[in-house]
């Protein structure tokens, strides 16, 4: 089964890739890796999910945000390599965490991201990751989260 029908199945697509908010490009493929840059919450250009976890967000919304994220890095690797199904292996996941003081449920907020891929990837969504508390995220965004995923024909 494809990874696009695997997540049809979950109820999930893969949407448009989101425009840059700043002088970046959304991915860059080199060699066999494709590295996202950060990607926030948008859907359909909103912005879901603003403010700080645990004070404006509860973690619930925050790991659904960062489910969102997801979805979006695999929109810009997807405009990198034409098909998903040419990931070999998701490499790394970093996931930045919007935080109120005394906030310190940053790795379960970014297992919205990890465990997405593990169930859309199987053994090919194992990843190193981290999962990194911060004061502010662009646009108020309460997650963001970036990847690199090994690709091949």
């Amino acid at each position: 089964m494809s990874i696009e029908a695997k997540l049809q199945e979950m109820g999930l697509t893969i949407p448009d890739a989101p425009k840059p908010v700043a002088a970046y490009v959304p991915a860059i493929k080199v060699g066999d890796y494709v590295y996202t840059s950060g990607q926030i919450p948008f859907v359909n250009g909103e912005l879901k999910h603003k403010g700080k976890v645990g004070k404006d967000v509860t973690p619930e919304q925050a790991y659904e945000a960062a489910k969102i994220c997801c979805l979006n890095c695999l929109s810009v690797i997807k405009g990198q390599i034409g098909n998903l199904d040419q990931i070999k292996q998701i490499v790394k996941v970093v996931g930045f965490v919007n935080s109120a003081p005394g906030f310190q449920g940053q790795p379960g907020v970014v297992n919205g991201a990890s465990e997405l891929l593990g169930r859309v990837f199987g053994d090919k969504g194992q990843h190193a990751r981290s999962a990194v508390g911060v004061n502010e995220l662009p646009l108020d965004a309460a997650v963001e989260v970036e990847m690199i995923v090994q690709v091949g024909s």
